[in-house]
């Protein structure tokens, strides 16, 4: 992959199909652990280890495994598979390593297991044959797209606490309306010619 490729596709997968903002998917996890921007950066990173970890994986399966057997129907239940077990190393490397951040996430992290996004990007993986390194980098690229929505909205988020707002907005209605208007700025990013 050339520079320029590899800058296209970044700027593709972080900005313009950004997969919270303007694919919508993974919004459990956006929406739930995004009311302070530490937990949101913890939240982005397992999300980065998870996606990263899993494009490798599937690539490996699927080229090695899956197509050459001819059993390519069993690709979503391998993928949720490879998803739940790297989920379940990261719970209990945060419950041993940072048991405040796993505090904090509580059930957002086991939801990472069913997170359209991660799942979106294994199946692009296996759909799109890529190699080991178009996996990862395809992976790292998407997942720093996740982690940057979740930290912008977490810090916006934290701004609407001390914003002035009508009584009926308090709470999670702002939370959409903020969301709302995230999404339609990295909107703005599809007509984006590189």
């Amino acid at each position: 992959m050339t520079m320029s490729q590899f800058i296209t596709l970044s700027l593709t997968l972080i900005l313009a199909e950004n997969f919270v903002l303007v694919q919508f998917m993974g919004l459990t996890p956006f929406l739930g652990a995004s009311k302070r921007v530490d937990i949101a950066a913890g939240m982005g990173a397992a999300v980065v280890f998870v996606t990263v970890v899993s494009s490798a994986a599937v690539y490996g399966i699927d080229a090695l495994i899956l197509r050459p057997l001819g059993m390519e129907y069993l690709r979503i239940v391998v993928f949720l598979v490879i998803i739940a077990s790297l989920v379940q190393i990261v719970e209990l490397a945060l419950q041993r390593f940072a048991p405040s951040l796993y505090k904090e996430l509580g059930i957002y992290l086991p939801l990472i297991a069913v997170n359209s996004a991660v799942l979106a990007v294994a199946i692009a993986v296996s759909d799109q044959r890529m190699d080991l390194a178009g996996a990862v980098t395809y992976g790292l690229l998407a997942s720093a797209g996740f982690a940057l929505a979740i930290v912008l909205f977490a810090g916006i988020r934290e701004r609407l606490a001390f914003s002035d707002h009508p009584k009926c907005f308090e709470g999670f209605p702002i939370a959409l309306v903020s969301a709302g208007l995230l999404a339609m700025a990295f909107m703005g990013f599809s007509g984006m010619r590189v």
